[in-house]
């Protein structure tokens, strides 16, 4: 027997004790053609494993960057199924137990037929830079927005709506719905939560394929206003304000939100899931930006991610290994306050908070929209964007999707205006945001 059989032949023997020992629901399959267990059927749920080179990559470093490698690049995949499948597969032993159950016999036998052997390639995420937090810098600002949203127009197309609505939609109910209906439900709910009026001057920042805009403008009769640092999004946004006739009511433009000039320029502001890109560090700039540009009266709805708080701040800004691939390889420069952070910033910086709802579940149902359309549509995606891209987007999307959904992340929609003395202007209630719904 040669010593790559030999190989072989240990890492069946571990994988056959583990699959044994955690009753998995799923199988392996190998790169010689071969299955863990042996008769374990072809059409069924398994981990596809390409090349002996990831589990020599595995063994030398065992940590999520090494796994997000393998499976952007296709050496490990999932036959037969996808992630949520895995998942809903899982052991039903604790993760924290499942340790104890291991034959470390076995997998030290494993480490050390595999430790020498050639990690092979390719490795396409290790040449992205580490993820360092955004400095609020516009040059910086636009490169990171180019990493993410620059990717190819006709990419998005494979897993967006026809609006290209790219943030958390709203569900009226739990039943299953198609992402326009979501996606138009978010635009009206932020119209009628802003209680946007005829004539009214609105600023959506980080305006994206200004699907908000155009029902804002279209339906309440608004005149819109967007900035974007995506030059995608931007020709694409021209062109279908060409298209739609509202050249004249919209005006969009490729800047940085900081750089908007005036006092009280605008009756209404909405910022849904832009937020995240811009870096703790520039939160009193933003917030600062918020209060000049909006109007003594207005309203400024604030739609993001947030990530749970800790016991104190400095146990809240060291970062888990997800998130920090999340930064480093979907959104460059992006972090995450904690509910209690944005409020406390709206009330420091002269706002007072009328409404948070939270639209954590939402999300969690968007995400897996977006991860269906694009695994259904994946062959037309790496046509765009190439394997590597492709997969790694249905990682971030199902990843995320776990977490809204096992609420170890949340998003948020906050109301506010300037803070002033007297009346808000506001209604008693929320009854006017459900009178059609």
């Amino acid at each position: 027997m040669t010593a790559a059989e030999k190989r072989l032949e240990s890492l069946k023997r571990f994988l056959a004790d583990v699959h044994e020992r955690l009753k998995l629901e799923f199988g392996f399959a190998l790169w010689d053609g071969s299955r863990v267990p042996a008769d374990y059927p072809k059409d069924g749920l398994a981990i596809a494993i390409a090349d002996e080179g990831a589990i020599a990559g595995i063994v030398r470093k065992p940590k999520l960057d090494t796994l997000l490698n393998l499976w952007v690049s296709a050496r490990i995949d999932i036959k037969n199924g996808m992630v949520f499948d895995l998942i809903d597969r899982r052991p039903k032993v604790r993760t924290r137990q499942i340790s104890k159950q291991v034959d470390w016999r076995l997998a030290l036998d494993v480490a050390r037929r595999f430790l020498f052997v050639s990690r092979g390639g390719p490795w396409p995420l290790e040449a992205i830079p580490k993820h360092k937090p955004a400095t609020g810098d516009s040059a910086e600002n636009k490169e990171n927005i180019r990493h993410h949203y620059d990717v190819s127009n006709k990419f998005y197309d494979t897993f967006l709506d026809p609006e290209r609505g790219y943030t958390c939609g709203y569900f009226h109910d739990w039943g299953p719905h198609d992402q326009a209906t979501v996606q138009k439900n978010k635009f009206d709910y932020v119209c009628r939560k802003l209680r946007l009026k005829p004539g009214e001057r609105i600023l959506d920042i980080g305006c994206g394929w200004i699907g908000l805009l155009t029902h804002a403008v279209q339906n309440y009769g608004a005149i819109g206003h967007g900035v974007t640092l995506s030059e995608d999004q931007f020709a694409w946004s021209q062109e279908k304000l060409k298209r739609l006739g509202l050249s004249d009511r919209i005006t969009i433009e490729l800047r940085d939100y900081a750089s908007l000039e005036g006092e009280g320029r605008f009756d209404k502001i909405s910022q849904v899931e832009m937020f995240e890109h811009i870096g703790l560090a520039a939160h009193p700039k933003y917030f600062q930006t918020i209060h000049r540009l909006l109007k003594p009266g207005g309203l400024y709805l604030h739609q993001a991610s947030t990530r749970l708080a800790k016991r104190d701040q400095k146990t809240f800004l060291k970062k888990r290994p997800e998130v920090i691939a999340l930064t480093r390889y979907i959104f460059p420069g992006a972090e995450f306050d904690h509910i209690g952070m944005l409020l406390t910033n709206f009330e420091r910086f002269g706002f007072e908070v009328h409404d948070v709802e939270d639209w954590r579940e939402h999300h969690a149902r968007t995400c897996r929209l977006w991860h269906d359309d694009l695994y259904r549509n994946q062959a037309k995606a790496i046509e765009e964007a190439g394997l590597v891209t492709t997969r790694m987007f249905l990682s971030w999307m199902a990843g995320c999707s776990i977490a809204f959904e096992r609420n170890t992340a949340a998003v948020y929609q906050t109301l506010v205006s300037k803070r002033r003395r007297g009346p808000s202007g506001l209604p008693p209630t929320r009854a006017d945001l459900y009178a059609s719904s």
